[in-house]
């Protein structure tokens, strides 16, 4: 007979008394035939997805896979009017994912979805979870989603002891990266980002996954600012912070990647102008273009990675040196992203332990110094030089760094 259930987020949220956003439907007891007579439209390309033929909902039949292959794609599904819903639910990921709710509004919990969820755990369904190695991933982008302190949610031993076991065989090293970045961002727009790293680092999945970042955790830092001393707890307040001020992905991503290069610098080099800022853009750079980071997020990182440290020195800098940093991040026609790129740095001086209220009006500075440089009419200095156009930029650049210095006087 068959019948209709709404699985998965949706369930596990109402019990949490959260925004239910979305509801996935599972049919059992049906097949394709049948769901086409009724109306409902064919969407899926591995298993059987259904729109509702008023609503436009998903509806999956009930199914059954086998891993063909190493990697998140290796599956064969298996779909038939006799796969019942436990079946079905055995295949998923966490208990607290596993649960339905029939349409009398009956909760089907056949592995303790709601017992974990009452414990804020994090559990495992079956063995079948060492099949995909996004589902590390997963886990570890909920922690960061639900994440109430002091009862962040946890992750039952034994499913650490299958993550790392996942890590160690290799299954981690099958992702794809367009499908790591997807998770890392939409980790990173959750409430606690740090979280999400915890985790990754705590099977081991970070060194394999982000190595640079990984590397951050051990590297002191100078107790005179960072109370944490630890670099990579410092990075972790850094995104925290972040994402306390609901800060954009870009914006958030920087902040990640902003010190990657003290994990290679000495530290008695990182004051210098050329110390850990020129090694962290470097290694913004070959992160972005491993993990295939779109335009926006990766030019934003680079831009915080080389230059966050000249914000903080913003106030005892020449005039001249000033608008170079303006023209190298192309700040007089993106604006906003140079701001952005400031809302960065700002969460690198207020991300520490105890230091919450340092006062850092760097940033502002340097924001008001780009208005007044850009009240110079190039177009007027073009027509003031006609017939000498080399001379224009540099002229140019003249009257920026002299509205900079009556700015500052």
């Amino acid at each position: 007979m068959k019948q209709t259930y709404i699985v998965g987020g949706a369930v596990r949220d109402a019990l949490l008394g959260l925004p239910v956003q979305d509801r996935d439907y599972v049919v059992v007891g049906s097949t394709p035939e049948q769901m086409l007579a009724e109306g409902f439209r064919p969407v899926g390309k591995d298993f059987p997805v259904f729109l509702h033929p008023k609503t436009n909902s998903e509806y999956a039949l009930a199914r059954t896979e086998r891993k063909t292959a190493a990697g998140y794609k290796g599956f064969v599904f298996h779909t038939d009017e006799h796969v019942t819903l436990e079946q079905d639910l055995i295949r998923r990921d966490l208990t607290i994912n596993a649960m339905a709710q029939d349409e009398a509004g009956v909760i089907h919990d056949p592995f303790g979805g709601q017992r974990d969820l009452q414990q804020r755990v994090f559990r495992h369904v079956s063995a079948a979870f060492e099949e995909d190695p996004v589902r590390i991933l997963r886990l570890a982008r909920f922690a960061a989603r639900f994440s109430v302190a002091p009862n962040d949610f946890s992750v039952a031993p034994e499913t650490m002891a299958l993550m790392k076991k996942m890590v160690d065989t290799g299954e981690v090293d099958a992702l794809v990266p367009e499908r790591v970045w997807q998770e890392l961002a939409r980790g990173l727009m959750e409430v606690k980002p740090s979280r999400m790293f915890e985790v990754l680092r705590a099977c081991g999945a970070l060194r394999r996954l982000l190595p640079e970042l990984d590397a951050l955790w051990g590297v002191p830092q100078p107790a005179k600012y960072h109370p944490e001393i630890d670099t990579g707890v410092h990075i972790m307040l850094v995104i925290d912070y972040a994402a306390a001020q609901g800060y954009s992905l870009p914006i958030r991503f920087a902040a990640l990647l902003h010190d990657l290069g003290k994990g290679t610098t000495p530290p008695e080099l990182w004051p210098s102008h050329h110390g850990h800022e020129e090694r962290s853009a470097k290694l913004v750079d070959i992160v972005c273009q491993r993990l295939k980071v779109p335009s926006d997020c990766r030019d934003l990182a680079y831009m915080t990675a080389r230059d966050h440290g000249n914000v903080g020195r913003a106030l005892e800098m020449r005039p001249a040196t000033i608008v170079d940093m303006f023209m190298r991040n192309d700040a007089f026609r993106k604006p906003q992203r140079f701001i952005d790129m400031l809302r960065a740095a700002e969460c690198d001086c207020y991300g520490r332990s105890g230091l919450e209220q340092i006062d850092f009006p760097q940033p502002a500075f340097l924001e008001t110094a780009l208005h007044a440089a850009q009240q110079v009419n190039g177009g007027d200095i073009a027509r003031q030089y006609a017939g000498q156009q080399q001379r224009i930029p540099e002229a140019i650049r003249e009257a920026r760094i002299s509205a900079v210095q009556q700015f500052k006087k």
